[in-house]
C-alpha cells in the first residue's frame, strides 16, 4: 500500500528505541477493555524529554496533557491509550509509575493519556482499568518483548473498539526513506461501514455481514506518530497534520462527535541534511521545509496502512448486552478486490 517501503517490522517500533506494551482486560460478559503504553525510548522520559507536537483534527474527546505539549513542544512521560472513562484513572496511575518505575517525584508532571469510547462492547462507566494494568503496559513497553513486535487488533486500549462498523482496535505500520523512518500506531474506533475504502477500493459498501452493524456510542481515533528525524516542534506539527490525510484515505469524514487526535514525537537521531540534499536546488531556495514533503508521504502511507492493519488483525468479539462486532472478512475483501481488478496480498 503506497509507494514507500515499510520498516523491518512494519510497526511504530521500527523507530529505534520506541516500545509498545498492552494490558488487556476481559472479564465476564461485559468487561472488554485495556490500556496501551508507548514509550519514546528506553530511558527515563522525564530526564530525557523528546520533541513533540499535537494536531487536533476534531476535538471530541477527553485526552489529557495535550495543551502543554502544544505550548512547550515536548513529552516527558510514556503515552497511554485507553477506553474513554478510564482516562483519569490511567493518568493517576502514570503519576504513580513515574515515581515507582522511573524514580521521578517532580513538583509537576504533564501526563499524556488518549482515549476512544468502546462502550458498545464494554461497561465503561465502572472504569475497570486500574493501576496494575497501567504498570503492566508500561513495563512491557520498556522491555521491548518480541524485539519490538507489536500485537495488534483486540488488545490493550483497542480491546472494545469498532472500526468502520467492524471490529477495530490497535494497528501499526511504518515507512522508511533515505535515512529516516516514520512509524504510526492507531487506536481505531471510528467510521461507518459504507465509508470504508482500502487503497481506494470501496470495500465497506460491498462486504456482507450477518446483519447491518449497530451504531457505536463512540466514534474516535487516537493516532501516534513517531519519527527519528532531528526536527523541532514546528516542523513536527506539520508532519502531524498529515496523519489526518491517511485517515481520510480510508474513508473517514471525521464527524462532529469524532475525537481525532494525533500525538507526534521524534527521537531526533537522524540528521535532516541528507534529506535536504535530495531536494532540487531550485526548491531549496523556495522553501526551507521542502524536504518535509518526503516525510509527509511516509506519514500518510503509514497511517493508512496502520488503520487497515487494525481491521485485519482484529477478531470478532462479543461483549456487554450481547453486542457483537464482526471482524472484517478477509476472504470477502479479496473477492471484492478481484472484482475491481486488484490483488490483495497477505
Amino acid at each position: 500500500m503506497g509507494l514507500l517501503e515499510p520498516g523491518r517490522l512494519n510497526a511504530i517500533t521500527d523507530v529505534e528505541g520506541v516500545g509498545v506494551g498492552h494490558s488487556t482486560l476481559i472479564q465476564g460478559e461485559d468487561v472488554r477493555t485495556g490500556v496501551t503504553a508507548i514509550v519514546p525510548h528506553q530511558g527515563n522520559p522525564y530526564e530525557r524529554k523528546v520533541t513533540a507536537a499535537v494536531d487536533i483534527f476534531n476535538a471530541y474527546g477527553k485526552s489529557t496533557g495535550l495543551p502543554q505539549i502544544m505550548f512547550e513542544g515536548v513529552i516527558e512521560v510514556p503515552i497511554l491509550l485507553t477506553e474513554t472513562l478510564n482516562t483519569w484513572r490511567v493518568a493517576n496511575s502514570v503519576v504513580d509509575y513515574m515515581k515507582e518505575g522511573y524514580g521521578v517525584v517532580p513538583r509537576s508532571l504533564n501526563v499524556v493519556v488518549g482515549e476512544t469510547n468502546g462502550g458498545f462492547l464494554t461497561d465503561n462507566f465502572n472504569r475497570h482499568v486500574g493501576r496494575e494494568h497501567v504498570f503492566e503496559a508500561i513495563n512491557k513497553a520498556r522491555s521491548l518483548d518480541g524485539q519490538g513486535v507489536v500485537p495488534e487488533g483486540c488488545v490493550g486500549g483497542g480491546t472494545p473498539m469498532t472500526g468502520y462498523g467492524f471490529k477495530g482496535g490497535i494497528g501499526t505500520a511504518s515507512r522508511k526513506y533515505a535515512n529516516f523512518t516514520v512509524g504510526i500506531l492507531v487506536q481505531l474506533n471510528c467510521g461507518a461501514k459504507d465509508e470504508l475504502r482500502i487503497d481506494g477500493v470501496p470495500v465497506g459498501r460491498e462486504v456482507e455481514l450477518p446483519k447491518p452493524p449497530e451504531r457505536s456510542p463512540g466514534n474516535s481515533i487516537m493516532m501516534i506518530c513517531a519519527t527519528d528525524l532531528d526536527i523541532e516542534s514546528r516542523r513536527l506539527w506539520k508532519v502531524a497534520k498529515r496523519v489526518a490525510l491517511g485517515l481520510a484515505r480510508t474513508g473517514s469524514t471525521s464527524g462532529n462527535g469524532s475525537g481525532d487526535f494525533t500525538i507526534a514525537f521524534t527521537t531526533g537521531k537522524k540528521s535532516i541534511e541528507e534529506l535536504r540534499e535530495m531536494v532540487p536546488p531550485r526548491m531549496r531556495s523556495f522553501s526551507g521545509d521542502s524536504f518535509l514533503s518526503l516525510v509527509y508521504r511516509a506519514t500518510v502511507e503509514a497511517t493508512e496502512e496502520a488503520i487497515i492493519n487494525a481491521l485485519f488483525k482484529a477478531e470478532t468479539l462479543q461483549g456487554r448486552d450481547g453486542n457483537i462486532r464482526h471482524q472484517l472478512p478477509y476472504d470477502q475483501v479479496a473477492e471484492i478486490w478481484e472484482r475491481h481488478g486488484r490483488t490483495l496480498k497477505n
